[in-house]
């Protein structure tokens, strides 16, 4: 199953502090097959060719304090709703810290942390004729993780996973919309989620999510977490900004036209 809309997230990189336990999660936990390895650096992605997942070692890095100005989670999308539960099964079997689960309206999640409390979550989508028409976009409801995974076996994630968005932690709400919004040129998906605000191409519920909740805490300089992520965006936009960029929380953002 392809994604119903254009991937725009096509790179990440963090920094991390012990890259061996860091490979160990993504590779044999999660499943990324691994692209390029060195002493301090590792590079993952899956076989389709969504996203490349970049680990830079560093063990002289301090661990980014939670919650922090920063990454609040990486999205990973799944195909469907039989992948997202394998793939959770296969991350609870492990013991992975797991902080909770939702249903959106528009997708189904579980969230977890990685060994380096980097947040991540798993999604699927429903389908977007099923999405809210009325009201919110999305909603926080309680998610029946015992049906999710009922009769499902664990399982790596498939070929097609992909990075659905990103939900960082940023100063204010205002700075990241007239970033988000006005110089990278995405529409305002939801502006009524207390504390937080959401941004998107396409139409889509959110490639991007921002919000205050660290109220303003920030990590020492040079702390492990994200580092950059390369976003694909529409040609019209690509022509008007420079080949990087800073975003709110002090990632390079490195655009590419789609």
């Amino acid at each position: 199953m392809k994604a119903t809309f254009p991937l725009r997230i096509r790179a990440l990189t963090l920094r991390v502090r012990d890259i061996n336990v860091q490979r160990t999660f993504y590779h044999e936990v999660l499943g990324l097959p691994v692209l390029e390895a060195t002493t301090n650096r590792v590079v993952l992605g899956p076989e389709s060719g969504t996203f490349t997942l970049e680990l830079q070692g560093d063990p002289s890095a301090p661990l980014r304090p939670w919650p922090s100005i920063g990454l609040y989670h990486v999205a990973l999308l799944l195909p469907n709703r039989q992948h997202l539960a394998a793939v959770a099964k296969r991350l609870l079997t492990h013991h992975v810290f797991f902080e909770g689960a939702a249903d959106h309206a528009v997708s189904e999640a579980l969230y977890f942390r990685d060994p380096e409390g980097n947040g991540l979550e798993l999604y699927a989508d429903r389908p977007p004729e099923a999405w809210p028409r009325h009201g919110p976009l999305m909603v926080t409801e309680p998610l029946d993780i015992d049906a999710l995974l009922r009769n499902t076996r664990p399982a790596p994630c498939p070929p097609e996973v992909c990075i659905g968005h990103l939900h960082l932690h940023v100063p204010d709400l205002d700075s990241a919309e007239q970033f988000f919004a006005g110089r990278l040129g995405m529409a305002v998906t939801l502006r009524t989620y207390p504390g937080a605000r959401f941004f998107a191409y396409d139409g889509y519920h959110h490639h991007v999510g921002a919000n205050i909740w660290a109220r303003g805490r920030r990590a020492p300089t040079h702390a492990t977490g994200l580092l950059a992520y390369t976003l694909h965006v529409p040609p019209a936009i690509a022509r008007t900004l420079p080949p990087s960029l800073q975003d709110p929380v002090g990632a390079t953002v490195y655009v590419r036209a789609e």
